[in-house]
């Protein structure tokens, strides 16, 4: 039996990933393709497009609604990107660093539930995979420098703190 809470999961997991396109194409947008976090950059930017890419066939498959905040989304993603680079690449890795945490932590309590009960092993698979790739981007933006960036701590908090905000918007609007 699915849970009845596997929509909403779908959902947030999808524009969380729509999302990180949105930065990863801000960030891409200032630095352009030389910049020498660039690479990476694109890489990462890359693999969220796939993780959205199958969120969205999930969304279709299962007949779930996308969050009404999408083109918020869309705006306010790239301008998180496009700002952080224009202050730098470690506080573009910042960024990077400071949302993966939050995607892990949640990603992590929604494997917990599902696993507890068995209840949607294919979504479990989805959200397992990507969590581990979130976590090589967190240490890759970690190996690069993100904490070295400005003020560190309160941009790393600042982009968290909005960051579980807009998990807890997805999930309902």
């Amino acid at each position: 039996m699915t849970r009845p809470d596997t929509d909403r999961m779908i959902r947030v997991d999808q524009a969380g990933e729509f999302g990180a396109t949105r930065i990863y194409a801000g960030q891409l947008a200032v630095m352009g393709d030389r910049g020498p976090d660039s690479g990476e950059i694109s890489a990462m930017a890359a693999q969220e497009e796939g993780h959205r890419a199958r969120f969205d066939a999930l969304m279709a498959q299962r007949g779930v609604r996308p969050t009404l905040l999408q083109p918020f989304w869309s705006v306010a993603g790239f301008a998180l990107g496009a700002g952080t680079a224009l202050i730098g690449p470690k506080a573009a890795m910042a960024c990077t660093a400071a949302i993966e945490i939050e995607i892990d932590r949640h990603y992590s309590a929604q494997l917990d539930e599902l696993e507890a009960d068995g209840s949607d092993p294919e979504l479990a698979e989805i959200i397992a995979e990507f969590r581990d790739d979130e976590r090589e981007h967190r240490d890759t933006a970690l190996e690069r420098g993100a904490e070295q960036a400005p003020a560190y701590p309160v941009l790393s908090g600042a982009i968290r703190l909005g960051c579980r905000l807009a998990i807890r918007l997805a999930e309902r609007i």
